[in-house]
Parts: structure tokens; C-alpha cells; sequence
């Protein structure tokens, strides 16, 4: 068995964490410097962190090689198999003219961009998030913004912004039932602090999206709709959170939201508005067109219950990784004892969430009545649009795989955890970076979870409220994660050389909103400690 070590260089923990993200710095460097596109940014991550591994952690090769593989397998199975069946659901829509009648549809309700962007970039896209999360929202918001006359690099940037509120819930609760599964702290507090750093945070982001569109003349302008969405959101994510659990907080929240500017815009306009677009299309027309989704929806939520959970799962495989699978040894204070690495890989083609939309996709065009000839041409299409984004994400969570059994990403974690008195504003810090590497809070709150904990207990500090931190931090990371890039730019059709660009739109951003979590965090931790549970 290969034990880890956290401070390989001199040992020191300073200079180890600044070996250890040597790889983080060459994918800020390629992205934000030299503007090159994801797919070469990620793959060179990668290489840098192999390098990283052997030479500094001294891993054994075919560990690094094995690690390097399971990410890369669990980024394509859900990650990348969820963004190939959602965005194969849009090109279905597109190529057979849905999709005209869709955007004529919305568009009869306003023909205001900035309330286009409420609705569907921030409404729909939470309810997308709680429904199926894992990169469908972006990519089914961002696409639908597209073809509404955004343009790719407007639709990607505001549907990252706007896919902030609500992913610590994604997924019908997924990341907060990893954060639970490895800290085995109580589901109920765990996620009633989530919802109370989240639900200040959500009760501006529809402004904020207003402001970064066009400033306070924007936010002015459609100031009501801006405020009424945001307290529907974060009053029904506080609620939902805190008495119900965290399984269907953004379905209420998204519901609540969608309602609440559909209720307004029938007694309020802007004084600028865009008059809304007339559509001569039958009721009924309108609902096939919508069908699409109407089933992704339906089937989303059928596969998020347990009792079809059970039954799907009996074409589920779980099996050892080989070469890898309690071939580490974790060390203290990563754990409170050396032990075994598990790494154990769940192939689960019939019960993940992308199936269900892939059924969705047949489903639909059985109902639309779409030959196979044009459904074959629809899946090559997506599958050549897709080809890169998905190196992406299986290279970066390869990327994010490889340091977590190195050690590498402890040693970054430690090196958080030493700010002492200040750890709780870092503590969201430390899942920002988990999201970043991984692009999925749930991953984030599987590197970090632990240690929170540990750490918490060494301060003396609320080890829910650190956990909780945790899983909100890495919502602001979830904008410029390499996987959200690459998922957004696909979506729109948007060149790969503005990738770059891209993250360093959404970066200022994300560090922003990171630290006001920081704050809120630090808030609750020496302000009001009676407030978080």
C-alpha cells in the first residue's frame, strides 16, 4: 500500500501547496494568458499533474496512469453522457423546427432580453439544475438563449452567472448527500445551513445578472422583476432547506421563481420593454413543440425516485478500479487514521440521469415523428459538436482524480486549513477550488468534506457550518470550471477560441461571489453561531 504524504518538498506544507498547484496554475495560464482553447488547457493540466505526481509525490506510474483513467471515466459516466443526450435533445428540437415555435412561445410572454435571461438563464436553468444538474442546465439554457437571439458568448457567460443559486441542491440534493455520506453529519443540518449561506446569496443574483447586462440603468429598469424572482428563489430555497429536506429545494425554489415573473409580467412592463413577439401558432403546436421537454422533465424526476432507483439499479455494476482501489493510504490530518483509498467505480448506464433524457430524446421523436435517417443525422452531429468538450471533462476530472490520490489536493486543503481564525471564510475558498478542478460540487464535497470536519474540530469551530461552507463555496466555483466552459461553449455553438475568454468573463465574477459566501460563512461562524444549526 502507497501512503500519501502532504509536505513532500523540504517539508514544508507552504512550499508543497505551491508545487501542488502547479497544475491549477498552468490552466489559469492557458486559459486567462495565453487564450488557448479548454481542451489543450485541460490535457496539459493533466500532463503537469502527472509530472507532479512521480516527481514530487514520488507516486508509483501505474497509480498515476490509474487515477488519470478513473476520472476520465467518471467524467464521460454521468458527466459527459448527461450534456451528449441533453444537448442531442436540443439538436433534435432545432432540426426539426421545435425549437422556432419554443423561442415564439417565450417570446410572446416578453420580448425583453433582460427578462428573457430571469426566465429562462436563472428560472428554468434551476429548475434544470434540481431536475438533472451535472452540466444539463447550462447546456439547455445557454442553447435556448442562443436561439433566442443572444449571442454564444452573452447566452454561455449569463447562464454561468445565473446557474450559481442553485447547484449546492442540484441533482435532486446529490451533493449534499455526498457531503453527508462522507462526513456522516446529519442530512437535516447539513442542509439547512447550505440553504441559510446559499439563500442570502440567491436573493441578489437576478440583480446581479441585471447589473453585469447593463449596469444600473439595466437593474433600474426591470428592478421589480429582478427583486420579485430573487425573494420567490431564496425564500422558497430558505424554506424547502430548512423544513423539507434538500432533495426538491430547487424544484420549489425554480417553480417559485418561474411563477411569481409569469404572475408580474401580466400587470407590469418595463417602460422600456421590447414589444413581446406575436406567434400565430395553435395551442396545440405549442405543445409538441414543448413536448421534448415536457418529457425530459417527467422522466428526470421519475428517475430521481427511489422506488425506480431500486429497479434501475439492477443494471448497475459496481466494481474495484483496478490498480488503485485501496491501493493509497490516506493519511491523518486528511483522516483521523491511516487508512485504505477506496476507488470503486459505479457503471450505471440504465439508472444515471443522462438515460432518461436519451429516452426523453426517443420518446420525443416517436411523438414528433422524426425518421431514423434524420435522428442518426442529429446524433453525429452532436457527437462532432461534443468531440472536444468531452476531452475536456474527462481530462480535467482525470486532472482532479490524479491530485486527490496523490495527495496533491490534501496539500493544497492543509494549506487552506492553516489560515486558522480565518479558515471559515476560507473553508468556502477550499470548495471554490474543489469545483474549479472538478466542476461538480458533489465531487468538491467528496475531496474536502473530511477534512472540513476534521479541521472544524481542530478549531473548535461548527463542523456542519464548515461542511455546509464547503458545498456553498463550490457553487461560486461551478462558473469557470473547465467542464461548465466547455458544456456552455458547446451549447451555443460558440468558437473554441473564445473559451478563453469566457473563463475570464465568469473568473471576476466567481471570485466575487466566493467571498461574499466567505463572509456570510464568517458570519454565522463568530457573529451569529446561533443561527447556523
Amino acid at each position: 500500500m502507497w501512503p500519501q504524504t502532504y509536505d513532500p518538498v523540504a517539508g514544508s506544507l507552504g512550499v508543497s501547496a505551491l508545487v501542488a498547484a502547479l497544475p491549477i496554475f498552468v490552466l489559469l495560464i492557458l486559459l486567462g494568458v495565453l487564450r488557448k482553447p479548454a481542451w489543450i488547457a485541460s490535457l496539459c493540466g493533466l500532463a503537469v499533474a502527472a509530472i507532479v505526481a512521480l516527481a514530487v509525490y514520488h507516486m508509483p506510474f501505474s497509480m498515476v496512469v490509474s487515477s488519470a483513467l478513473y476520472g476520465a471515466a467518471n467524467g464521460l459516466l454521468p458527466i459527459g453522457w448527461i450534456v451528449f443526450t441533453a444537448i442531442l435533445l436540443y439538436r433534435l428540437t432545432l432540426e426539426t423546427g421545435k425549437f422556432e415555435i419554443i423561442k415564439d412561445s417565450i417570446g410572446s410572454l416578453t420580448g425583453d432580453q433582460r427578462l428573457l435571461a430571469l426566465l429562462i438563464a436563472f428560472a428554468f436553468g434551476a429548475f434544470i439544475e434540481g431536475a438533472a444538474g451535472f452540466g444539463t442546465p447550462v447546456a439547455v439554457a445557454a442553447a435556448m438563449l442562443t436561439g433566442l437571439g443572444f449571442s454564444p458568448f452573452y447566452a454561455a457567460g449569463i447562464c454561468l452567472l445565473a446557474n450559481t443559486s442553485p447547484v449546492a441542491f442540484g441533482s435532486i440534493g446529490t451533493p449534499l448527500v455526498m457531503l453527508q455520506t462522507v462526513t456522516k453529519l446529519p442530512m437535516d443540518a447539513l442542509s439547512s445551513n447550505v440553504g441559510r449561506i446559499c439563500a442570502p446569496v440567491s436573493l441578489f443574483v437576478p440583480a446581479y445578472l441585471m447589473l453585469v447586462m447593463g449596469g444600473t440603468k439595466a437593474l433600474r429598469a426591470v428592478f421589480p422583476a429582478a427583486a420579485i424572482c430573487g425573494i420567490a428563489f431564496a425564500g422558497a430555497q430558505f424554506f424547502t432547506s430548512n423544513y423539507v429536506g434538500p432533495y426538491l429545494t430547487d424544484i420549489f425554489g425554480s417553480l417559485a421563481a418561474i411563477g411569481a415573473l409569469v404572475a408580474l409580467l401580466r400587470v407590469w412592463k418595463p417602460r422600456d420593454a421590447v414589444a413581446a413577439r406575436p406567434h400565430r401558432h395553435t395551442h396545440g403546436s405549442v405543445f409538441m413543440a414543448w413536448l421534448p421537454y415536457v418529457f425530459l422533465v417527467i422522466l428526470v424526476l421519475l428517475w430521481g425516485q427511489d422506488d425506480v432507483k431500486k429497479i434501475l439499479n439492477h443494471a448497475t455494476f459496481v466494481f474495484n478500479w483496478p490498480g488503485l482501489h485501496n491501493l493509497v493510504q490516506r493519511m491523518p490530518p486528511i483522516t483521523t487514521a491511516p487508512s485504505p483509498y477506496a476507488a470503486t467505480y459505479t457503471l450505471n448506464l440504465v439508472s444515471a440521469s443522462g438515460t432518461s433524457c436519451l429516452i426523453a430524446v426517443l420518446l420525443s421523436a416517436i411523438a414528433l415523428r422524426v425518421p431514423m435517417g434524420k435522428l442518426a443525422y442529429c446524433t453525429w452531429l452532436t457527437a462532432r459538436q461534443l468531440f472536444l468538450p468531452l476531452v475536456t471533462i474527462a481530462s480535467v476530472v482525470g486532472l482532479a482524480f490524479l491530485m486527490n490520490y496523490c495527495g496533491a489536493t490534501a496539500t493544497l486543503g492543509l494549506a487552506f486549513a492553516a489560515t486558522g481564525a480565518a479558515f471559515p471564510f476560507f473553508s468556502s475558498m477550499l470548495g471554490w477550488l474543489g469545483v474549479f478542478l472538478t466542476g461538480s460540487d458533489t465531487s468538491a464535497n467528496a475531496l474536502f468534506g473530511t477534512l472540513q470536519v476534521v479541521t472544524a474540530n481542530k478549531l473548535g469551530l461548527n463542523p456542519a457550518l464548515m461542511a455546509a461552507a464547503n458545498s456553498s463555496g463550490g457553487v461560486m466555483g461551478k462558473m469557470i470550471s473547465l467542464t461548465s466552459v466547455a458544456v456552455a461553449a458547446a451549447a451555443t455553438g460558440m468558437a473554441r477560441d473564445e473559451e478563453g475568454r469566457l473563463f475570464r468573463f465568469t473568473l471576476r465574477h466567481s471570485l466575487f461571489m466566493a467571498a461574499v459566501v466567505g463572509l456570510i460563512t464568517m458570519f454565522y461562524a463568530y457573529v451569529m453561531p446561533g443561527w447556523a444549526k
